[in-house]
C-alpha cells in the first residue's frame, strides 16, 4: 500500500459471512465491480480469510474480508469456521449472505446471535433474489425478526446499488471518531516530534504512527517539527517559543524526558495510540503489575503487525531486557504478532501490547476486553517504558483524567 493510501487500520472493515456457495465471493465482485474473489461451484473455495483493500462509493476506503463457509466439514473445516468467527473481532460491518432458495440455516442463525452479541451492525443479504418468492421472504424475515433483509442478485447485478447505500448507512459516523492528538491542540501550536533514525527505522520512510500523528497535527492547523533525538535540545532553544507538546518514540523516552523542560508537556506515540485505539486508563493501571513479577512468571508481549526483527528489536529484545533490569527477576516472555492472540490468557501474569497502529480499533478493543474479562493486567510498550524510567506521571500529564488518576 502506498504512503498516499488510507492505512488498513483506518479503513472500515466489512466482513462477508455465510455458508459455502451462498455467493459470498460473487457478492464481493458485484459490490466492487471487479473480479477480486475466485468464484467456483466447488464448495469451500475460500479456505482462509482474504483481505481486499478497496474504495466503495459512497462509503470510501474499506477493507473487505472474504471468509470461509460457516458450514465447512471435518477437522480442517472446523478450523476454517473458527477463522471465520475470529474475523468478527475486527469487523465494523457484517454482511451475512444467504442463498434465497435455501433460506437461513442453523449455522446462519448461530452466527447472527454472535454478531448481535458483539453489537456489530449487520445486513442480511438474500442472494439469488430472482429465486425468492414473496412468501419465502416473509418466512425468512420471521426467522430474523430484528434484522434488515436485503434481496440482491450478485450474478444479475440486481439491487447492488441499494446494498452499497445500506452499507454506507451502517458505517460508524466520523463525528464520533477519536483523534490522535488534534484535540490537545489549537491552531498555530507547535509540536515537536522526536523520531530516531537508526538501523531499526524503515529505510526511506517514517513508521505509521509517526505519519498519522503528523497528519493529525496538520489537520488541527498546528505545526509539526520533526527532529532526531540528538537535535532536540538545539531545536527547543532555537524555536523562539515553547512548543505545546513534545511527542517522542518511546525507545528514547529517558533521554528526551531529561532534555525537555518540565513546563513543556511530554508524551509518546505509543501512549497517544493507547488512548486513540484502546483504553489509556486500563493500560496505566495494568503497568503496575510489573511490581509483582516473580521468577518464571509468563509475560505476553503482543504486536499487531509482523515485521523483520532487527538485532535490538523493541518488543523481543529491549523490553524484556529493561523489564528484567527493573524487576530484578527472570520472567518468561511469550511473543505473538499479527493476527495471533491467545483466547486463553490465564497463563500470563500480564500483557504488554504495542500501540496497535496496524490493528483497527475494534480488534484492539477486543484484545483489551479479553484481558479485562480474564482479570489479566494489560498495558502497552510506551507506558511500560515510561513506568520503568519513573516518568509515567509526567507523560500522561496531557490527559487530565489519567493524570488525576495517578495523583490519587
Amino acid at each position: 500500500m502506498s504512503l498516499n493510501a488510507t492505512p488498513a487500520s483506518e479503513r472500515i472493515h466489512i466482513g462477508i459471512f455465510g455458508k459455502r456457495n451462498a455467493g459470498k465471493s460473487s457478492l464481493i465482485n458485484a459490490i466492487t465491480g471487479q473480479n477480486l474473489a475466485i468464484v467456483s461451484e466447488t464448495k469451500g473455495t475460500t479456505t482462509d480469510p482474504v483481505y481486499k483493500a478497496m474504495e466503495i462509493l459512497p462509503l470510501g476506503p474499506v477493507m473487505i474480508i472474504d471468509t470461509p463457509g460457516i458450514d465447512d466439514e471435518g477437522a480442517l473445516g472446523q478450523l476454517r469456521i473458527q477463522k471465520a468467527y475470529q474475523v468478527l473481532n475486527k469487523t465494523d460491518i457484517a454482511l451475512l449472505v444467504i442463498d434465497a432458495a435455501i433460506g437461513p440455516s442453523e449455522e446462519d442463525l448461530r452466527l447472527v446471535n454472535r454478531i448481535n452479541e458483539k453489537k456489530i451492525p449487520l445486513l442480511v443479504v438474500i442472494n439469488k433474489c430472482e429465486q425468492l418468492a414473496p412468501a419465502k421472504q416473509a418466512q425468512y424475515q420471521a426467522l430474523l425478526p430484528n434484522n434488515q433483509l436485503l434481496p440482491v442478485s450478485a450474478k444479475k447485478q440486481l439491487h447492488i446499488f441499494e446494498l452499497k447505500e445500506a452499507i454506507a448507512q451502517a458505517a460508524p459516523k466520523d463525528e464520533n471518531k477519536a483523534r490522535i492528538v488534534a484535540d490537545l491542540l489549537v491552531p498555530a501550536d507547535f509540536v515537536v516530534l522526536v523520531v530516531p533514525i537508526d538501523s531499526a527505522a524503515p529505510k526511506g520512510r517514517l513508521i505509521l504512527p509517526q505519519q498519522q500523528t503528523i497528519r493529525d497535527i496538520l489537520e488541527a492547523d498546528a505545526t509539526a517539527i520533526v527532529v532526531k533525538e540528538n537535535e532536540l535540545t538545539a531545536t527547543l532553544q532555537n524555536l523562539g517559543r515553547k512548543p505545546r507538546l513534545v511527542i517522542t518514540d518511546s525507545q528514547v523516552f529517558k533521554k528526551v524526558a531529561a532534555e525537555t523542560p518540565a513546563d513543556i508537556l511530554l508524551t509518546s506515540f505509543s501512549i497517544l495510540f493507547a488512548r486513540y485505539k484502546g483504553n489509556l486508563a486500563t493500560a496505566v493501571q495494568g503497568v503496575t503489575a510489573l511490581d509483582s513479577i516473580e521468577d518464571g512468571d509468563k509475560i505476553l508481549i503482543g504486536e499487531g503487525c509482523t515485521h523483520h526483527r532487527q538485532c535490538d528489536d523493541i518488543g523481543t529484545v529491549k523490553l524484556p531486557r529493561w523489564i528484567k533490569e527493573y524487576t530484578g527477576k527472570n520472567p518468561e516472555f511469550i511473543f505473538t504478532s499479527g493476527t495471533e492472540f491467545p483466547l486463553d490468557l490465564s497463563p500470563y501474569k500480564m500483557i504488554i501490547h504495542c500501540g496497535g497502529c496496524m490493528l483497527n480499533e475494534r480488534e484492539m478493543q477486543y484484545r483489551i476486553k479479553c484481558a479485562v474479562d480474564q482479570n489479566i493486567p494489560i498495558t502497552n510498550y510506551g507506558i511500560t517504558i515510561a513506568y520503568i524510567n519513573g516518568i509515567l506521571k509526567r507523560t500522561v500529564e496531557p490527559f487530565p483524567q489519567i493524570y488525576n488518576l495517578l495523583a490519587k
